[in-house]
């Protein structure tokens, strides 16, 4: 079901000032594995997730995707800062889902998923909008194109982000929190739609308090604290039989 190697941390180190946030995080995903992070608040799971496509610089160890070191180039024994539109040419390849959707408040459901491959890629408006009209009717929203973010649901909001990250076609999918600020109905419609991209073998990784779907969507799952993995195994695995006294504590609070 999974294959090649698509997300590889090896000794990742993050701070901010005297806080060190992420302590050393070695963790691989393959390509087509849905990949759950889970902990509490301020264990480094989101900073991780930034650090992935370089919108956070990590201060040290090496973090690659498909291969390719992100942010830096290696000549011999040290690493180089890219330049911002190498970085940028980067992230091309990785969609972000965020808690909070950043939709264009002035833009129409259908004009924000078909702003960036127009303007990043150069793709011409009849090309872009048949996509973002395919992605807004994969994500249920077919009725909603003309809509602006305001008169959207909170739910329908993060739908939209997601189609807008999907229509740039990443090859690797992160989501942070995306259902955290949403209202509870509205949040099983957009595990539904994260579901439906696991099914057609997207490479996710998702941060999230929602246990249920990291049981029966995830394929891989870590527990972080203090900005260390504390455990990690498959999701049923590791919540049904934590072998760690802090992934007892944390999941008796949480299941």
């Amino acid at each position: 079901m999974t294959g090649e190697l698509m997300v590889k941390a090896e000794g990742v180190h993050k701070s901010y000032g005297a806080a060190h946030i992420l302590r050393g995080i070695d963790l691989e995903v393959r390509s087509g594995e849905v990949f759950c992070l889970v902990g509490p608040s301020g264990s480094g799971k989101s900073t991780f997730l930034r650090c992935i496509n370089h919108l956070e610089r990590i201060d040290g160890g090496r973090l690659s995707v498909d291969g390719q070191l992100v942010g830096y180039r290696q000549k011999g024994d040290k690493l180089y800062e890219l330049k911002d539109s190498e970085v940028a040419a980067q992230r091309r390849d990785i969609g972000m889902v965020f808690q909070r959707f950043n939709l264009f408040p002035h833009m129409t459901a259908l004009a924000n998923v078909m702003e960036a491959p127009i303007q990043v890629k150069g793709e011409s408006k009849a090309v872009a909008r048949e996509r973002a009209e395919r992605l807004l009717d994969r994500v249920g929203l077919s009725d909603r194109m003309g809509n602006y973010p305001s008169q959207l649901s909170g739910g329908q909001q993060q739908r939209v982000a997601i189609a807008r990250a999907l229509a740039m076609e990443p090859k690797l999918m992160l989501f942070d929190e995306p259902t955290s600020a949403l209202d509870p109905e509205l949040v099983g419609d957009v595990l539904d739609v994260m579901r439906d991209l696991a099914e057609s073998g997207m490479t996710m990784i998702v941060v999230t308090h929602e246990m249920g779907f990291a049981r029966e969507v995830g394929d891989s799952l870590v527990f972080m604290d203090g900005g260390v993995v504390v455990e990690s195994g498959h999701p049923r695995d590791v919540l049904t039989n934590p072998q760690h006294d802090r992934t007892k504590a944390f999941l008796s609070k949480v299941l």
